[in-house]
């Protein structure tokens, strides 16, 4: 994109975080090398759908296409109106759905139930009790492939969601300085461990 076309994100972006900062939870939007970060982490390896879930004005979206990945292997979705139709002009071969990230069953259908290679998650959780962190990651590892993963863009210096033995387990890369404010992407892995495998 443009200097200038950046200029008009980061004031659309900043004019909807002033009349809702609890749905976005960042003034601005992820910076490119924050986003590449997040993409280089995710198990977009694997054959399978690709699914993003808070993709804003389309930073990642636009990094996942660079990496090379197949604009019909991915599905944003996107619950501020004004975004999603920027998204859908912007990536018209991208499937951009206007809806709730947080409840897949109702925004993606539930019969039958599509299974990612990766998870990309950009939705504010933090006003949410961790238990209710821990229940919803758990949710959308059911939709995950084996061998996938779920990633998520995150300020806080520690997980903002803590591993699920038998689940998931948490790991994070270094901190990305370039990005305003500095933060790590959380890389939540299938947990592959004894206790994982005694629960199937």
């Amino acid at each position: 994109m443009t200097e200038t076309s950046d200029r008009g994100d980061f004031a659309r972006f900043f004019a909807t975080w002033i009349r809702h900062p609890l749905k976005l939870g960042a003034v601005a939007p992820s910076s490119p090398a924050y986003c590449r970060t997040m993409v280089e982490a995710a198990a977009t390896g694997i054959e399978g759908p690709v699914l993003e879930l808070g993709p804003g004005l389309g930073v990642v979206t636009r990094a996942l296409l660079d990496k090379g990945v197949e604009p019909s292997r991915i599905t944003s979705i996107e619950y501020e109106k004004s975004f999603a139709d920027v998204l859908k002009t912007r990536f018209p071969t991208v499937n951009v759905v206007e809806g709730d990230g947080f409840d897949l069953d109702k925004t993606l259908g539930t019969a039958p139930k599509t299974r990612f290679a990766a998870i990309l998650f950009a939705i504010p959780i933090l006003n949410m009790a961790q238990a209710q962190r821990q229940a919803l990651f758990t949710r959308y590892f059911e939709r995950l492939l084996p061998g996938g993963n779920l990633t998520q863009l995150s300020y806080l210096p520690t997980a903002p969601v803590k591993p699920v033995p038998g689940v998931f387990t948490v790991s994070s890369s270094p901190i990305v300085w370039s990005n305003i404010p500095p933060a790590r992407v959380w890389i939540y892995s299938q947990d592959t461990g004894p206790r994982a495998a005694g629960a199937r």
